[in-house]
């Protein structure tokens, strides 16, 4: 079975995830749930769902690769993980003094992200990983799509010397003050990619996912819309007319 999903796969991809979403107590205001789209993309590439906290989801052990899954609605920022460093504090203390401090400290975020994934690669001795995508769109539109993120002969997802970091200004709210993230800026867009809240809960948000994300077109995605729930009368007359065993 080929890494990337062919023109049929994707089309199944879609009618399940649309099946899904037609039920009557499904939910797509938040986006369709990751362990859903997980089971689905398992299913049609004859995967097994890993219920970890590796960095891949699902893996294909017979052709040794494995995906990341992620699925939220066009406006949420992706959470890469909660990125708990080594040395924080003392790294955090750093970064707020000299440059070489901040840039250290961002240094080691783009790190934790990079062992993250090869531990997966290492852990179930795969050749390659990819991301798998679905976004919901505030148009009642759903858009699914696959990438390539390393292989075993090219591990490193990301570059530390492509980003450069400062800490946000904290923002005052009626409730109460928010604590400043550590911002990784791209160099050569000056474009904000990750947000790390290593003052509080370690969220890693992963500001510049959109730059991954494919164009209609492309042989990789497939975009649809989501249907029309069916009521849950309507459900339940269609599974008495189902011959379901005891």
């Amino acid at each position: 079975m080929a890494f990337f999903s062919n023109t049929q796969e994707l089309e199944e991809i879609k009618t399940l995830l649309s099946r899904y979403a037609r039920l009557p107590f499904s939910s797509t205001r938040m986006a369709i749930p990751g362990a859903i789209v997980e089971m689905i993309i398992a299913y049609v590439k004859k995967a097994t769902v890993l219920n970890t906290y590796d960095f891949v989801d699902i893996v294909n052990q017979n052709q040794s690769y494995g995906w990341q899954v992620k699925s939220t609605r066009e406006s949420t920022p992706v959470t890469w993980k909660r990125a708990k460093i080594r040395h924080a504090p003392a790294l955090i203390k750093e970064s707020k003094l000299r440059p070489q401090g901040l840039q250290k400290l961002g240094d080691s975020i783009i790190e934790f992200c990079n062992e993250h994934a090869l531990q997966s690669l290492k852990r179930y001795n795969l050749n390659e990983m990819g991301y798998a995508r679905l976004i919901i769109h505030p148009n009642n539109k759903a858009t699914y799509f696959e990438r390539r993120l390393c292989t075993r002969s090219e591990p490193l997802i990301f570059k530390a010397q492509d980003f450069e970091w400062h800490w946000s200004t904290p923002k005052k709210t009626t409730k109460k003050e928010q604590l400043p993230a550590l911002h990784g800026i791209r160099k050569t867009t000056g474009q904000k990619w990750w947000a790390w809240h290593g003052l509080g809960e370690n969220q890693l948000h992963f500001s510049g996912e959109k730059n991954w994300w494919l164009q209609p077109g492309d042989n990789h995605v497939v975009t649809f819309d989501l249907p029309t729930k069916m009521s849950i009368k309507a459900f339940i007359e269609l599974l008495s007319q189902l011959d379901i065993p005891d």
